[in-house]
């Protein structure tokens, strides 16, 4: 039988990146995935603060030399890879110059939070799914953790739907709390709505407030994860209203529970494709 593939997405991960809980769980659940027969693929920015030669990063000629559009704009994408030689995991690096070479991440040094970092989402969710396109790899699961990654469940469920890279896999979304946020304002929801998915879809990422984005995401997404106990209570709601199904793990080392949910997954699939 072969191995469920899960694709883990995010904007932070241990020891390159370090913000809040996102970085420790995005490190050692893709390894104990890993460790139980699954394969997996874990893609994130490479952001001006992650040092190349500590952390021995390298070009992949053969995955860069793509253009991403983002608000009518053509953006090359440099792909980089880093290895974890103690986990046998390999990480992707997406890179670009104008959006991701900064000294700072969010904010600029005066606090403020960057305002094209709707642009930089953006460039980083539809960046990730060329990636995995030209990597030539089809997931079973994509799993995204923090708000960097919004928009890649509408991308699936609509731009992305009928590719076969994408069309059978399942959103898993984990939900965590104190992130880094400012605002994206509506401009995110029109900017990705000019490409890629139709403008009524994009809507549903409202005023590009923290609530609104991800009310956004999770009304495109399969599973919604748990990642902290505080979630903010009107996403809770609108949860519940909406009736997304939820996965709640029993600590943040429940690898059984995950394992268990990935597989479900994959083996739902399997029957599907069997009748």
């Amino acid at each position: 039988m072969a191995k469920t593939k899960i694709l883990f997405v995010t904007h932070e991960m241990s020891p390159f990146l370090e913000i809040i809980k996102i970085s420790e769980i995005t490190r050692q659940l893709p390894q104990a995935m890993q460790e139980k027969g699954f394969e997996i693929r874990i893609l994130m920015p490479r952001f001006g603060n992650i040092n190349e030669r500590r952390n021995r990063l390298h070009e992949v000629i053969r995955l860069s030399g793509m253009n991403i559009v983002v608000d009518n704009n053509d953006n090359p994408l440099i792909i980089k890879v880093a290895s974890l030689p103690a986990a046998r995991m390999q990480v992707y690096f997406l890179d670009n110059e104008e959006y991701f070479q900064r000294k700072k991440i969010f904010r600029d040094e005066k606090g403020e939070f960057f305002a094209d970092n709707n642009e930089r989402s953006l460039f980083f969710c539809k960046g990730a799914l060329e990636t995995v396109k030209k990597l030539g790899w089809s997931p079973d699961v994509v799993h995204c953790h923090g708000w960097f990654t919004a928009m890649i469940p509408a991308y699936l469920k609509t731009a992305y739907k009928d590719d076969p890279a994408f069309k059978d896999a399942k959103v898993m979304y984990s939900l965590y709390a104190n992130e880094e946020f400012g605002s994206l304002s509506p401009k995110y929801a029109e900017m990705a709505g000019q490409e890629d998915m139709d403008v009524a879809e994009a809507a549903n990422y409202g005023d590009g407030s923290y609530v609104d984005m991800y009310k956004g995401a999770l009304s495109f997404t399969d599973v919604v994860v748990y990642g902290d106990e505080d979630i903010h209570p009107e996403l809770k709601s609108y949860i519940d209203e909406k009736g997304i199904r939820t996965f709640i793990p029993k600590g943040d080392d429940d690898y059984e529970g995950f394992a268990d949910l990935f597989d479900e997954f994959a083996t739902a699939d399997a029957e599907t494709e069997s009748v």
